[in-house]
């Protein structure tokens, strides 16, 4: 198996549609059935994010029958877009001129 690097974590979080699905499953482990209608993208769509971010090492899944559920495998990865937040609002502020 490939080991993953800090590059294949920061691609996998790149994306708009990868965040909203971390927020998804903040929540707690979700069927794909539920994430793409709350993403407003197509199953297939969704399900190829999905992959990316299993590939990352920051989700995990399992099947149950034909449904598949996944969850955040290592919660650090909110710090990670909590610091990213805090990045844009300080950009933000200083654009502003409220620095």
């Amino acid at each position: 198996m490939e080991s993953i690097n800090q590059s294949e974590i920061l691609k996998a979080l790149a994306y708009p549609t990868r965040i909203e699905i971390l927020d998804i499953l903040r929540r707690g482990e979700e069927c794909v059935c539920r994430i793409f209608p709350a993403v407003k993208g197509s199953q297939p769509n969704t399900s190829k994010h999905l992959a990316k971010l299993m590939k990352a090492g920051i989700l995990d899944s399992r099947q149950e029958g034909t449904m598949t559920f996944y969850w955040v495998k290592d919660t650090r990865v909110y710090e990670i877009l909590e610091l990213a937040q805090q990045m844009v609002e300080r950009e933000k502020r200083e654009r502003s001129g409220a620095a």
